[in-house]
C-alpha cells in the first residue's frame, strides 16, 4: 500500500460534479475527471511546443522582474506590496513589456518570456488576477512579422490538440473554427463604420450613439470625455462582437492616443501599427510595431498622465528609466503579446479560464 485514503474519493465514473469543489479540491477534480487531466496536460504539451517553436526561430528565452518599482507596459491596476529592507512600495508586474525592450537596447535582437502578470482587476469567464502570457520582441521587425509569428503559435497550439498538421478545425462551444484557414484581417475604421454605420470621424453621431448604450459621455464635474475615448467605448461595446467568432481576425490599425508605446503610421500619424486577435469572441493578444523614440515616447506617456482622475493617478507611471534606455538607441522592433490561458481555453474547448489555470483564484469558502 503506498498511502492510505482517509476520505472517501469521488465516485471516479461520475466524477467530480460540483463545480465549486473542482476549482477548490484541484487534486480531486484532477483524480476524478479525466477531462480536467487531459486539459492540463495538454497545456504543458501547448507551452512546451510554444518554447520550442520560438527558439526554432532563434529568440531568447529571458526572465524580467516580477516586482517592480513601476508597474508599465499596460493600462492596469497593479497589486503593490512594501518592501520593508529598502522601506519601498512595489508593484507585481502588469506587464514585462519595459524590460525586454531594453534588452532591446542592450543588444539581444528577439527576446521573449513566458511567465505571469498580474493585474488587481475583474474576475470574470475570460479574466484572472493572475495570468499567463507570452510576449516577444522582434529586432527590424514589425505588426506584420509578428502577426504571422502569433499565428504560427496558434496553429503550433491547435496542432497538438488535433493530433495534426493538416485538420486544425477544432470545436469551442457551438463553434467550429479552423485554425489552418489564413486569418481575417480588418481595420479598425472599417469595423466600427460596418457595425455603427457611421465613421469613427463622425464624434456627434458617436455621442448620440454613446447615450443609447449607457457610455458616458461626461465627467461627473460636467467635463466632456474625450472624443477617441468615446469611439474606442463604442467599439468595443458594439464593434467587437460584431466580429464572426467562428474566424480567427486581425482587428489593425488603432487610434495612436491608444496606443502609447506603438509607432504611428508614416502616412498617417493618427493612426497606429497595432494589430489585435479575435477568436471566439475573445482578444487573444495584441502585436504591435514598437515605438522607439524617445522624445516622442516621452510626450505619449505624458499625455497619457494629464487630465486623468485621482483614481487613476495611483496606478499610471511615466517610466523616466524607459525613455533614457530608447535614447541609448533601440532598433526598430515588432513586439507581441498571447495569453496562454486564453489559447488554452480556445484549442480545448474549455469555457471559463478557470478550467485552464490549475489553482484560479477564488473567494473565500464560506464556513
Amino acid at each position: 500500500m503506498a498511502s492510505k485514503s482517509l476520505v472517501p474519493p469521488p465516485e471516479k465514473w461520475a466524477g467530480l460534479q460540483d463545480v465549486e469543489s473542482r476549482y477548490r479540491k484541484r487534486y480531486v477534480d484532477l483524480w476524478a475527471n479525466p477531462e480536467a487531466m487531459r486539459v492540463f496536460q495538454l497545456r504543458s504539451k501547448i507551452v512546451a511546443g510554444i518554447r520550442r517553436l520560438m527558439d526554432a526561430r532563434g529568440f531568447i528565452e529571458v526572465e524580467t522582474p516580477m516586482l517592480q518599482a513601476q508597474a508599465g507596459g499596460a493600462a492596469a491596476r497593479p497589486f503593490v506590496t512594501h518592501m520593508n529592507a529598502l522601506d519601498i512600495d512595489l508593484s507585481m508586474r502588469i506587464a514585462p513589456e519595459l524590460y525586454l525592450k531594453r534588452l532591446l537596447v542592450g543588444g539581444m535582437r528577439r527576446v521573449y518570456e513566458i511567465n505571469r502578470n498580474f493585474r488587481n482587476e475583474g474576475v470574470d469567464k475570460q479574466h484572472n488576477p493572475e495570468f499567463t502570457a507570452i510576449e516577444a520582441y522582434e529586432a527590424f521587425g514589425n505588426y506584420h512579422s509578428v502577426m504571422e509569428l502569433s499565428e504560427a503559435i496558434v496553429r503550433h497550439a491547435a496542432s497538438i490538440v488535433s493530433g495534426s498538421d493538416e485538420n486544425l478545425t477544432l470545436p469551442f462551444g457551438d463553434l467550429m473554427i479552423d485554425y489552418a484557414k489564413p486569418f481575417a484581417r480588418v481595420t479598425y475604421a472599417e469595423l466600427f463604420e460596418k457595425a455603427l454605420g457611421f465613421p469613427t470621424s463622425d464624434v456627434v453621431r458617436a455621442r448620440e450613439e454613446a447615450k443609447k448604450h449607457r457610455i458616458k459621455t461626461a465627467a461627473e464635474d460636467g467635463t466632456p470625455m474625450d472624443d477617441v475615448w468615446i469611439v474606442n467605448e463604442l467599439f468595443e461595446e458594439v464593434a467587437e462582437k460584431a466580429i464572426d467568432p467562428s474566424v480567427p481576425t486581425w482587428v489593425m490599425d488603432y487610434p495612436a492616443s491608444l496606443s502609447p508605446l506603438t509607432r504611428p503610421k508614416a502616412d498617417d500619424p493618427s493612426i497606429a501599427e497595432r494589430a489585435d486577435l479575435f477568436v471566439a469572441g475573445m482578444e487573444v493578444g495584441p502585436h504591435y510595431t514598437e515605438l522607439n523614440d524617445p522624445d516622442i515616447q516621452l510626450q505619449r506617456f505624458q499625455e497619457q498622465l494629464a487630465g486623468i482622475d485621482d483614481e487613476e493617478s495611483t496606478f499610471r507611471t511615466l517610466d523616466e528609466d524607459f525613455v533614457e534606455a530608447l535614447r541609448v538607441g533601440m532598433p526598430p522592433a515588432g513586439g507581441m503579446g498571447l495569453g496562454i490561458d486564453r489559447l488554452v481555453m480556445l484549442v480545448t474547448n474549455s469555457q471559463t479560464i478557470r478550467d485552464v489555470i490549475l489553482f484560479p483564484l477564488l473567494r473565500p469558502a464560506e464556513a
